[in-house]
């Protein structure tokens, strides 16, 4: 035959060589989750119960569990640090999604304010040392050599993937995790005595005042019988409390990177993903340049009238007078206009996307995936807050404009929540600027039937001009070139849009951390629930409600970075 046919066979590329398998994870994670379970609740016992009336279980006995865990965490990072030095094995690959440097820089700041707590607490207890028990001086001390210690771990450690002693390690992290939430507890607890103890002082009636805090057990918390007459002891204590907040806020940070240290131990990473990875990191020269500083402008602007508001809030609230109807006006507009156009800007980000060409980032990511599940059951705190309001307003029918200002607040809080969330969510799983969209390949080998002599004498045609290059970077070059006056606005509103809503989320993070209780100062929902039930609910919630806005932040940095 003058045409002969040639059949090639296309195989696909040799697979890789094939590495060390990775080990089964369930035994050793399903061992350290238990333990973490049964510490926690062992100290969520003691702490839970030294918050109540009429049970035998006071601040030493938390203070004393407290330590021993803080110790034992601290020994066995100590531990850790030694063995992973001395085995160049330990550690083979490293994940460059875990720790990122903005998460590491608020650990650190939030470590230094500890630090701080920490002395003023020492200088508030040594000031009645004859009366105190030693253990509540050991305790700051102890708390400041164990946030030193867990600080470096964590700045150098974050993005270890080990492969030594997996059980043991999982063990030791989940304990160190399960050590930071203990002390998270205790602090919110501890803080939320305070506030109901202030409310009940300032409000004192017949109905609150019997569902108020024992002073008694309140006094144990903060000094029992010891006097604080001297200027500096009441500068020590009224420092720690109001330090409270950071400490809250690094306990939070540590737990989340520890469990994606956690979920690291014994994973295998492909050569690819080693180092950099899927990951893309901004040049930093265009860091703060390729914005339109709307975002940051207004986002400043409203930063500082919320410090004005939260400060007139607290002024006018703490005195004797009745201001308190003026203080919640203020305070209520305020938020209803900062919820409102961040409802709006959130909106605004998600309808950008929707024009957004580039690809998905389908890759595995144990930090992304803690910090949407994060994001999402935190925001669970402020909804459960919001809708009680709702109801309360509704069904009371308070006739008044504060009435109608609380009912406008819970609202726009459940819709600011929900927008932010959803363009988060989609920033996060955004590839990097330039990335299209690329078509799955084929998954199985094909033949391929080829004519040699019709190919021979097909003629050369001119190759037509292209975006595609022979090399893998040719293609993305193409179209990054081509993507990049015609996106450039979109990554620009995309940063000024991040950059407002962290604005925006740090002001609101920074009213109920430092004791803005609007919740009490507004009668609705105390008349509606009864003080008793009203205070479990926000004490419960609120918490979550706060590490959603500080977590917010740091998601909302990464965003802004990415862009």
């Amino acid at each position: 035959m003058s045409e002969e046919l040639a059949i090639g066979l296309k195989e696909s590329p040799p697979a890789p060589r094939a590495g060390p398998r990775e080990v089964w994870k369930k035994g050793g994670r399903l061992l350290s989750v238990l333990l973490a379970v049964n510490v926690l609740l062992l100290a969520c016992t003691l702490i839970s119960g030294g918050a109540f009336n009429k049970v035998a279980v006071y601040d030493t006995d938390v203070f004393a569990l407290l330590t021993t865990m803080m110790l034992l965490a601290a020994l066995w990072i100590l531990f850790y640090l030694l063995r992973t030095v001395r085995c160049s094995d330990a550690v083979p690959y490293q994940d460059a999604h875990a720790g990122p440097i903005w998460l590491r820089g608020g650990l650190v700041l939030f470590g230094i304010c500890t630090l701080v707590m920490d002395v003023f607490k020492t200088g508030y207890y040594s000031s009645f040392f004859e009366c105190q028990s030693a253990i509540k001086i050991l305790h700051p001390l102890t708390q400041a050599v164990f946030v030193i210690v867990q600080t470096y771990f964590l700045w150098v450690s974050a993005k270890d993937c080990v492969h030594v002693h997996l059980d043991l390690t999982r063990c030791g992290l989940m304990f160190t995790l399960t050590t930071n939430l203990a002390i998270w507890m205790a602090a919110v607890v501890d803080e939320s005595v305070h506030q109901a103890y202030s409310h009940s002082s300032s409000h004192s009636n017949a109905s609150h005042s019997r569902l108020a805090p024992d002073p008694e057990r309140v006094g144990s918390r903060v000094g029992g019988d010891c006097p604080c007459d001297t200027a500096i002891c009441q500068l020590f204590q009224k420092g720690y409390f109001y330090l409270y907040p950071f400490n809250i806020e690094y306990s939070l940070f540590a737990s989340t990177m520890l469990y994606v240290m956690w979920k690291n131990v014994g994973r295998l990473l492909a050569s690819s993903t080693h180092g950099h990875g899927h990951g893309h990191t901004p040049s930093r020269v265009s860091l703060f340049r390729e914005t339109f500083f709307a975002g940051p402008v207004v986002g400043l602007m409203l930063l500082v009238v919320g410090l004005a508001v939260f400060i007139i809030y607290e002024v006018q609230v703490s005195e004797e007078g009745g201001h308190t109807q003026q203080a919640l006006v203020i305070y209520y507009s305020f938020n209803i206009v900062c919820l409102g156009l961040m409802t709006l800007v959130s909106l605004s980000g998600s309808v950008i996307y929707r024009f957004d060409r580039r690809a998905m980032d389908h890759h595995k990511n144990p930090t992304r995936t803690l910090d949407v599940a994060l994001l999402m059951g935190a925001a669970l705190g402020q909804y459960a807050i919001s809708y009680y309001s709702i109801v309360a307003v509704v069904v009371g029918m308070p006739r008044d404009l504060l009435g109608g200002l609380n009912l406008a607040h819970a609202l726009l809080m459940i819709a600011q929540h929900t927008f932010q969330n959803v363009f988060i969510i989609e920033s996060l799983h955004r590839g990097p600027p330039g990335a299209k969209p690329h078509e799955t390949p084929p998954k199985e080998p094909c033949l391929t039937f080829a004519n040699l002599d019709a190919l021979q004498t097909l003629p050369a045609c001119p190759p037509t001009p292209r975006l595609v290059g022979p090399s893998p970077a040719g293609p993305q070059e193409a179209v990054a070139i081509i993507l990049a006056p015609r996106g450039h606005w979109r990554r620009r509103c995309l940063k000024d849009i991040s950059l407002f809503l962290l604005l925006c989320n740090v002001i609101l993070w920074i009213m109920p951390a430092f004791g803005a209780r609007p919740h009490f100062s507004n009668k609705v929902e105390v008349d509606f629930y009864g003080y008793s039930l009203w205070a479990a609910i926000v004490n419960i919630c609120l918490p979550f409600g706060i590490f959603y806005r500080m977590h917010a932040v740091s998601s909302l940095l990464e965003v802004y970075v990415l862009s």
